[in-house]
């Protein structure tokens, strides 16, 4: 009778575990990003370019400068020539209607933390957290590899920046 009795709250803790614990969800692979990102460590550090380079070559037939920043930070200043996808929007679909076809077309890409001015619309994100990193990360993901970032820091007024923000009204 005792050990039926300490059976009972046994089973019950068995299945309180076993019912705690979620069944995966085969549409996300924490697994597998953690295996492409340890993968393209060394190559994302081989594809950063300085500012000079960067930009000549983001300005070359066939390149895409790509700012995957928010709608709103985008339209709010850009590196000139940008084209924008915010990366919450990576898709196939998406990223083949601004990338095009071609998986080789060069892509060069920066992000808030390339800029010193920690000032709307490039407020500095935490350094682990940079768009840079997933956004090369999601790129190779969906088989663009000819991605490029923009190395260093700098000030805004190192760039040919774009402010989307209308003056304001004098009337």
């Amino acid at each position: 009778m005792r050990i039926a009795l300490l059976a009972a709250p046994l089973a019950f803790l068995g299945a309180a575990a076993a019912a705690q614990t979620p069944a995966p969800n085969p549409q996300i692979d924490y697994a597998g990003f953690i295996e492409l990102t340890g993968s393209l460590q060394q190559v994302r550090e081989a594809h950063r370019l300085e500012r000079d380079e960067f930009l000549a070559r983001a300005a070359a037939e066939g390149a895409l400068l790509l700012d995957t920043r928010s709608e709103s930070a985008f339209a709010a200043g850009h590196i000139e020539g940008a084209v924008n996808l915010p990366f919450s929007d990576f898709t196939s679909k998406s990223l083949r209607e601004i990338v095009g076809n071609d998986p080789d077309r060069p892509i060069y890409i920066y992000c808030n933390n390339n800029f010193s001015d920690n000032a709307a619309p490039v407020i500095s994100k935490m350094a682990p957290l940079a768009l840079n990193i997933p956004t090369f990360i999601n790129l190779h993901g969906y088989g663009y590899t000819n991605v490029w970032e923009l190395a260093g820091v700098m000030p805004l007024s190192d760039v040919p920046w774009t402010s989307g923000l209308a003056p304001p009204d004098e009337g």
